[in-house]
């Protein structure tokens, strides 16, 4: 049974699809729905992505250049240290290294992997929210309650800085 938390989220991907910039990347996202979180957006609007960390955020990171608004989706929060030459250096800091010409407007989704019904293990597990807020100046928001889903996401969708937003995915489905 899909959860309230679930629903929230599933409600907040097809308020960005609203927006025709927006496009949809990273693994799982056409083959698998990304957890169906995506079901009803078109394929058009999603760019299945190999299993290349760093070449998915500087993608990201050129489609904001080019005006488009990426929500990048990272499936399991530890994947995210493969692409911190991109996160760190290059989104984290293209404003101030550009004098402020350069803006882009990146939304990270990623996930903290499930310990139920099947556990998937200490590394896809992993909370790494405190690393990345300690070293990126843009917001980092983890998720637990549909109003914190709501949240952060409005923020994303009116912001015009990067935004990393860390679901939790035991929150997905009910125990029941």
């Amino acid at each position: 049974m899909q959860t309230e938390y679930y629903k929230a989220i599933c409600r907040q991907m097809h308020k960005f699809a609203a927006n025709k910039k927006v496009i949809f990347l990273g693994q799982q996202v056409v083959s698998e729905d990304f957890y169906g979180t995506l079901k009803g957006i078109p394929n058009d609007r999603r760019i299945e992505m190999p299993v290349a960390e760093e070449l998915q955020m500087g993608l990201s990171i050129g489609l904001s250049m080019e005006g488009f608004v990426p929500v990048s989706i990272y499936q399991r929060m530890d994947f995210l240290p493969r692409a911190c030459d991109q996160l760190v250096n290059h989104l984290n800091l293209i404003e101030d290294m550009s004098g402020g010409v350069f803006k882009p407007r990146v939304i990270i989704r990623t996930t903290i992997g499930s310990r139920r019904p099947l556990d998937v293990g200490p590394q896809h597990s992993q909370d790494l929210t405190e690393m990345f807020k300690a070293v990126l100046k843009f917001p980092v928001l983890k998720v637990r309650t549909p109003k914190e889903v709501d949240h952060a996401y409005n923020l994303a969708y009116t912001s015009k800085s990067p935004v990393m937003i860390i679901e939790v995915q035991d929150l997905y489905k009910s125990g029941k």
